[in-house]
C-alpha cells in the first residue's frame, strides 16, 4: 500500500483542469503563432502560455477519453477556456457536436523540431 501511495505522489502533476473548445476549417491554411500552417486534421492545440512543441495529454473528465496534442499556437481567446483543440483532436474526444468539454491537461513531453520547450 505504501508503494502504491508513493507511486501516485510521484506521478506527473495535472497542469490544468478546465474548459476546452475546438477550432477547425475556418482557420485551415492560416499561419499559427509558431509559424506552422494550421491543419484541422492534425492533433495540435492552442494554449496561452505553454511553449510551442509541448506535448499535452488532454483527457475529457466526463468520459475518460484522451488524446495527445502538440501546442503550436496561442489561444484560446474566449474567457474561461484553457485550450483550443484542432478538429481532429476534438473528434478523438467526441466533443465536436458539443463544442465544449471539461478536460484535464497533463504535460507528457516535447517535440524537438520546435527547439527546447521547458514547460513552466
Amino acid at each position: 500500500m505504501l508503494l502504491f501511495l508513493t507511486l501516485i505522489a510521484c506521478a506527473r502533476p495535472v497542469h490544468q483542469t478546465g474548459v476546452a473548445s475546438w477550432y477547425g476549417p475556418g482557420f485551415a491554411g492560416k499561419p499559427t503563432a509558431s509559424g506552422q500552417t494550421f491543419r484541422p486534421g492534425r492533433r495540435t492545440a492552442t494554449h496561452p502560455s505553454l511553449p510551442f512543441g509541448t506535448v499535452v495529454k488532454v483527457t475529457r473528465v466526463d468520459t475518460g477519453k484522451s488524446v495527445r496534442v502538440v501546442i503550436n499556437d496561442r489561444g484560446p481567446f474566449t474567457g474561461g477556456r484553457i485550450i483550443d483543440l484542432a478538429q481532429r483532436a476534438a473528434r478523438r474526444l467526441d466533443m465536436v457536436e458539443r463544442g465544449l468539454s471539461t478536460v484535464e491537461l497533463r504535460l507528457v513531453g516535447c517535440r524537438d523540431r520546435f527547439g527546447k520547450c521547458d514547460p513552466p
